[in-house]
């Protein structure tokens, strides 16, 4: 009924409206904006798993560590002796299935590689899976070989040491008009260590569109400054430069700081003043294009080089980054890095800090891909100038771009269109996007131009005609555009009607829509390397290694190399088993939804600590609601296995009254059988096997099982 509010149970990830029905659906996220709280620690991001895979569907490739690649066919509940467990199917060759318990599944990653439909599945029990690693390693060596000569340079290298905060640093910090998610701070806490350390900093800044990066480099930059050290803020467009040199110098007003742009929208005569300035120590920050790597531009004292997007400079341009980061302090910033940066993160080449969270009350962008409708583009237009908005309207196409705008006139008469190109003059782009921030114009048709950092929050809409011609990577920062404030907004990415898409640019356009929500830039980049492919990571490797194994294996094997050939002990990884006549899963009637039921057995496997499992706790709570005992049961396991691990326990089974612990025989001390047997006397039984030495408590059918075995193990 019109005008009704009806409140149902039901899964959905995110609402919908039905114009026809004049129906609005919103899910529980949207109407009261509970989030899944995220973990905070760098390290999270070298364990690798979260930030880089998507969501396992159904016949997905999928990589076990110890029998290789299969195929995810699904969760099977599995009940058996009064006792319920969930299992994840998955497929191998000829028809061999294997069934992952679900406290396993960190053992299990998404195949992350060129995308093959008829990827060669292994054959479970054969040597397969092991020989593929050990080519990959073999094959792996040259480029360790050049890791470990970049890594040891690194190391020798001597830059300036910064000095601890200043009071005017706190001063500074404190005037911030907003509220710091708790990422930005501890970001910024990892930033200020590198450039207090004497070795220079060479460190990524990860965060998706919208999430405060800015801050965190202003942050870096005028502590370089109170310790009388220029900043350079390198950014890939002119438009960008000209922006975040408004931002600086509106940060820095009421410091001694003095800030210049440098870039195409000064005169000559201006960038002659400027290089002077830098020169003689006069200009502490300047903020510019490419423009900066230029010979001429030299300065007195330079400290801290900020680089916005690096992989959208040429090769010449990061061959002097690349002398650069051998004397000053260098923060690279991306919303999506590139598979490669992404890559030299994960084997200790760069340092890297990640900012997982947005800030409060930031709504995800509403995302709809279509053919290109004239009806659809008019009422989306409206719909934004209705709410006192403004429009964002990509044609990537210069020769035609007036007559577009032109025709965007025409089917909105009530709108005050204007176009930007980058061929046009500075002063010219300068004027229309200064009347674009000013709302004298509230309808900007533009080339990608927009696409790295204009920051507009009151534009909240944005159109992209023809996207199937733009690449992944670049409608993600397209679509962050838009969305930067508390209002609601609107991306339509259309692509010509009747056109056939190839099947790369249909990928594309599934991607951009399936990830919309917050925290994409790394599900995007990984992505873009499954439609693209791997190509090279440093320019030695053919991408058919990466295919054997996946990309997560590969950095791992990589990772491996590397540590090998410096001469470190590699600790075997051992996969601990516990098997206890305890139903432990996650019961369809408080998840229904398949992949929110992944998603939190996975967070639950990859638990390594007490507040690791606090934290899922509470996103359970936050989420679900009050957590049913089954769950509660699987939170015990974890809490086990990380006992187990701790006591070098490899393998916990129960039989009826039984509960069999095998140990690592190299790391078992017999001395403490003595003092279990006088704690268990005759429950006790000690086996003292070469392979394996196991220790069997009997136990009582009353008796808490989960808590015996924590009680066991607190006594080893």
């Amino acid at each position: 009924m019109l005008g009704t509010v009806n409140v149902l149970p039901g899964a959905f990830s995110a609402g919908f409206e039905c114009d026809d029905f004049e129906l609005l659906v919103l899910s529980t996220s949207e109407v009261f904006e509970v989030k899944a709280k995220r973990r905070k620690s760098s390290s999270a991001f070298k364990e690798g798993e979260k930030i880089v895979f998507a969501d396992l569907k159904e016949n997905d490739f999928v990589v076990h560590k110890t029998h290789g690649i299969g195929q995810y066919i699904g969760v099977n509940t599995i009940k058996a002796d009064g006792v319920t467990k969930d299992y994840i199917k998955l497929k191998y060759k000829g028809d061999d299935i294997l069934y992952v318990p679900t406290d396993s599944l960190d053992n299990v990653r998404k195949y992350i590689g060129p995308e093959i439909t008829n990827l060669s599945l292994n054959k479970l029990g054969s040597n397969e899976w092991k020989r593929a690693k050990e080519k990959v390693k073999k094959n792996l060596r040259e480029v360790a070989e050049e890791l470990i000569k970049l890594y040891a340079k690194r190391q020798k290298m001597q830059g300036f040491a910064f000095a601890k905060d200043t009071p005017w640093q706190y001063e500074f910090e404190e005037n911030f008009e907003y509220t710091e998610t708790e990422d930005q701070l501890r970001c910024i806490e990892e930033i200020k260590k590198d450039m207090e350390s004497a070795r220079p900093m060479d460190r990524l800044l990860c965060g998706d569109v919208g999430y405060g990066k800015t801050e965190v480099a202003i942050r870096a930059a005028f502590k370089s400054c109170m310790d009388q050290r220029q900043v350079a803020y390198l950014v890939p467009t002119t438009i960008l430069a000209e922006q975040q040199y408004v931002n600086f110098k509106e940060r820095l007003k009421e410091y001694p700081i003095k800030v210049a742009g440098l870039s195409r929208f000064r005169t000559a005569k201006e960038q002659k003043e400027i290089l002077q300035k830098l020169k003689t120590g006069e200009i502490d920050v300047v903020v510019g294009t490419h423009r900066l790597l230029s010979k001429d531009v030299q300065f007195k004292n330079l400290g801290l080089l900020i680089i916005d997007e690096e992989h959208r400079f040429g090769v010449k341009a990061k061959e002097t980054i690349k002398q650069m980061k051998e004397s000053i302090d260098v923060l690279t910033m991306t919303a999506t890095p590139i598979p490669r940066t992404l890559h030299m993160s994960v084997v200790g080449m760069r340092d890297m800090s990640v900012i997982y969270e947005p800030p409060q009350n930031r709504k995800p962008v509403r995302t709809y891909v279509l053919e290109y409708d004239v009806e659809v583009i008019r009422e989306a237009i409206l719909k934004e100038l209705e709410r006192g908005g403004q429009v964002f309207y990509l044609y990537n196409n210069v020769q035609n771009i007036v007559k577009k705008a032109s025709d965007i006139s025409n089917l909105v008469p009530e709108a005050k269109v204007d176009f930007a190109h980058g061929q046009m003059s500075g002063s010219e782009l300068e004027n229309i996007m200064q009347d674009f921030v000013d709302k004298k114009t509230n309808v900007l048709v533009c080339t990608t131009i927009l696409e790295s950092g204009i920051d507009i929050p009151n534009a909240n809409t944005i159109i992209v005609e023809n996207a199937d011609c733009l690449g992944l990577a670049q409608l993600y920062q397209i679509r962050g555009r838009v969305g930067r404030s508390e209002t609601q907004a609107y991306a339509y990415i259309t692509y010509r009607r009747d056109k056939m898409l190839s099947e790369e640019a249909d990928k594309r356009l599934k991607a951009i829509k399936e990830f919309t929500e917050f925290g994409s830039g790394f599900k995007i980049a990984m992505r873009d390397l499954e439609i693209r492919g791997a190509g090279s990571i440093m320019g030695e490797i053919q991408h058919g290694h990466l295919e054997q194994v996946g990309y997560d294996m590969y950095c791992k094997l990589l990772d491996e190399v590397v540590k090998e050939m410096q001469g470190e002990t590699l600790e075997e990884e051992i996969e601990i088993q516990i098997d206890l006549d305890v139903s432990s899963y996650i019961p369809d009637e408080f998840i229904p939804n398949a992949s929110q039921k992944i998603e939190i057995y996975q967070n639950i496997a990859g638990c390594k600590k007490e507040e690791d499992i606090q934290e899922v706790v509470d996103e359970i709570i936050d989420r679900y609601g009050t957590v049913p005992k089954e769950i509660e049961n699987l939170l015990e396991i974890a809490r086990i296995k990380n006992l187990a691990r701790e006591k070098f326990v490899l393998k916990i089974n129960q039989r009826g009254n039984n509960i069999i612990y095998y140990f690592d025989e190299k790391k078992f001390k017999v001395e403490v059988v003595e003092k279990l047997m006088r704690i268990y006397r005759a429950k006790i039984k000690f086996s003292p096997s070469k392979v394996s030495p196991y220790i069997t408590v009997k136990v009582s059918n009353d008796f808490e099982i989960l808590n015996e075995c924590k009680a066991f193990l607190g006594y080893l």
